[in-house]
């Protein structure tokens, strides 16, 4: 009967002909994570400081919809209560969506911010890794050429 050779240490042979410095892989995870961390941040900011808007905006919806509700002496005054009501919901309305509006532009603004940063450190590692490469391909070719 054959028995199925084991290539186990043929490969593990091979593989170490091959070298790697896994140091890049480490430093562009590190870089990532770090960039993640950031760009989750100014996520949950927004998020928190929304739900504080969209909670402020509904305990007032809320507050102005009892005074609607209030028994009245004067058929007149329901009229006139439903129209204050509809009057102050537009006003709050109005107020609350310019704060949602000032929280997407801190959100845009953070994120350029990260963004550009993140492609200046991309950039300076590239030109590292590259530079790097460059001199281990000269310290082999000298090596090579003795």
């Amino acid at each position: 009967m054959a028995k199925t050779q084991d290539f186990t240490k043929t490969m593990q042979d091979f593989m170490g002909k091959f070298q790697m410095d896994t140091s890049a892989f480490d430093a562009a995870f590190k870089s990532n994570a770090a960039f993640a961390e950031k760009m989750s941040k100014v996520a949950l900011t927004a998020a928190e400081k929304s739900a504080e808007i969209s909670s402020k905006w509904t305990t007032e919806a809320l507050t102005k919809a009892g005074d609607v509700s209030t028994a009245k002496s004067d058929p007149a005054a329901y009229g006139q209560s439903v129209t204050d009501f509809a009057s102050a919901s537009a006003e709050l309305a109005a107020e609350n969506m310019a704060a949602f509006a000032e929280v997407a532009k801190k959100v845009q603004m953070e994120t350029v911010e990260l963004m550009l940063a993140a492609g200046k450190e991309a950039g300076e590692e590239a030109t590292a890794a590259v530079k790097k490469a460059t001199d281990d391909v000269a310290k082999a070719a000298k090596a090579a050429a003795k």
